[in-house]
């Protein structure tokens, strides 16, 4: 009797064993969720990098000198006042621009004063817009809070309604609070000196119509004079799911990232368009 116990006991415990081994695999659904929370940072952060180059075009040249092939900027303001202003990137039906992504309908950006003003805020939408055949959708926001005990200034960044619709017609919804602090090149006309530290959560749903959180347990590091984020650590759940994170490194302007599950880790390759 106690032979048949121990054996049922064993029998049990081996396969717990398994199911957790299992749980701690880097499987293909583990690696595709971590391709997409690149994806997705990379294709708000494009946004922001837009937003950002466009409202220094209109303070450094003026209203009347945006002349760019891709995007056409233009700006319009209620009669006889500065502010709101509202922009609009029109990239047509498709033009080849920043990091050589392709982008095509409008992002319209709504700017209440100043890029450097404490309490400016500046609302980004979007019309028909597609970012490698990706459309995009959702509101952005980037609130100015004035300047840190580091004397960085500190951007609360909030998406609401994010959406990434891929070729395929699935859906990756997304919804962000960040800060982001701007630890070099603020005041320089050049951006590809701009660094900043990212901090914050992001939450939605996978193609797969599963619930994620993304946790960032390393403030991200991102150099514009790089192609994706070069340093810091996220944390991505699902489910029950083991968590799994994404390491972007030490610094270095690559395109390389560590995915860990469990004590499995494997390198990944950084894109701006699902695989």
């Amino acid at each position: 009797m106690k032979t048949k116990l121990f054996l049922t006991i064993a029998a049990i415990m081996l396969v717990l064993f398994s199911c957790n081994k299992d749980s701690d695999v880097i499987d293909q659904s583990s690696l595709d969720d971590a391709d997409l929370e690149v994806v997705s940072d990379a294709v708000f952060e494009d946004v922001f990098s837009l937003a950002d180059d466009a409202s220094l075009r209109i303070e450094a040249k003026g209203e009347e000198d945006l002349t760019t092939d891709c995007p056409v900027i233009t700006v319009t303001k209620p009669e006889g006042a500065l502010w709101p202003k509202t922009v609009t990137m029109d990239f047509g039906t498709g033009c080849t621009g920043l990091n050589e992504n392709v982008r095509s309908g409008r992002i319209i950006m709504v700017v209440t004063g100043p890029r450097l003003q404490a309490g400016s805020k500046r609302t980004v939408t979007f019309d028909n817009y597609y970012f490698n055949g990706m459309k995009i959708e959702g509101t952005k926001e980037f609130l100015n809070k004035g300047y840190n005990d580091r004397q960085n200034l500190v951007i609360s960044v909030t998406l609401t309604g994010g959406k990434l619709i891929l070729p395929d017609g699935r859906t990756v919804e997304r919804a962000v609070a960040h800060e982001r602090e701007w630890i070099a090149g603020l005041l320089t006309p050049n951006i590809s000196d701009d660094e900043c530290k990212i901090t914050g959560v992001a939450t939605g749903k996978t193609r797969a119509d599963v619930s994620y959180t993304n946790t960032i347990l390393e403030p991200l590091y991102l150099k514009r004079a790089c192609r994706f984020i070069t340093k810091g650590i996220v944390k991505i759940e699902r489910g029950t799911e083991t968590p799994v994170t994404i390491d972007y490194g030490n610094g270095d302007c690559d395109a390389k990232a560590i995915v860990t599950k469990g004590d499995q880790s494997k390198e990944i390759l950084l894109k701006f368009r699902p695989r």
